[in-house]
């Protein structure tokens, strides 16, 4: 898993009510208990043991909801690791981490983010030191959004029969991925070819996704393209964000004719950060 400079802004104030109050520049989205915000807030909250802590947060949101970037995990890493500097719970890192996995298998990732193997589900993480400055282009229709719980029960119904036969492989992959990592396809000059198992899946139900991918496929000096989570977002990559600011620049009208929304980030090496 890979951090880009895409960011939604958490604004955390201790409040004197004992109640989590969350309200956003966002109409769409939940503010409720079903909100991961609000359920990180009450996870960190509940092992305080101290019931009179309450906070008003609010959420400027730039990330796309229903994307496949991992908005609500990030949000969720956030709220764990803003909380406990407001409240001075001084919670080490182990107990942020353990309440980040029961949050999401993705969350645990965004308590250092940067670059991080990741396996399990998601949730047990592996700093790994890149070397990489790539730039990213990332499409996405903004009528658009998908499930990811709905997403993988679909890919398992397809195809969890197949996955105990694969184990021997998997495990080989990751022994290979600890070894040698990703570095060396820094300097290579040959596409790389990434594959994103949800993409089966999603790309069947989703001719937004088929046609972005089709568009981020035919751009000059890109050299992969794939679809991020479990979509409908897909993204091409280029050796670094000023290649990748110049092909945006000559293609921006043809994204928005098609009728997506489109960014160029770049990666960075750090997760949660405070301002």
């Amino acid at each position: 898993m890979q951090n880009i400079a895409l960011f939604d802004f958490l604004e955390f104030e201790s409040n004197d009510t004992g109640k989590i109050k969350l309200n956003s520049d966002c109409n769409d989205l939940s503010l409720k208990d079903d909100n991961l915000i609000i359920k990180a807030a009450n996870y960190i909250k509940g092992i305080s043991d101290n019931r009179k802590l309450g906070a008003n947060i609010f959420l400027k949101k730039n990330i796309p909801i229903g994307a496949g970037l991992a908005g609500g995990s990030s949000n969720a890493a956030a709220t764990l690791i803003g909380l406990d500097k407001l409240w001075n719970l001084n919670l080490d890192y182990e107990t942020i981490i353990s309440l980040s996995a029961k949050l999401g298998s993705d969350v645990p990732f965004f308590v250092d983010g940067g670059c991080q193997l990741c396996f399990g589900r998601g949730e047990i993480v592996e700093k790994y030191n890149s070397i990489f400055d790539y730039g990213v282009i990332l499409l996405k229709n903004p009528k658009i959004s998908i499930s990811t719980s709905d997403a993988y029960k679909k890919y398992n119904n397809k195809f969890g029969s197949k996955l105990h036969d694969e184990c021997e492989k998997i495990n080989l992959i990751r022994n290979d991925l600890r070894i040698n990592g990703f570095n060396e396809l820094y300097s290579s000059k040959e596409n790389i070819k990434l594959k994103n198992d949800l993409q089966l899946i999603v790309e069947e139900e989703n001719d937004s996704v088929k046609q972005a991918l089709n568009l981020l496929s035919n751009l000059q000096n890109c050299f992969s393209v794939s679809m991020s989570g479990s979509g409908p977002t897909c993204f091409a990559l280029f050796k670094d964000v000023n290649k990748a600011n110049d092909v945006f620049a000559k293609n921006q009208k043809l994204f928005y004719k098609n009728g997506f929304d489109a960014w160029v980030c770049k990666f960075i090496n750090n997760g949660i950060t405070f301002l």
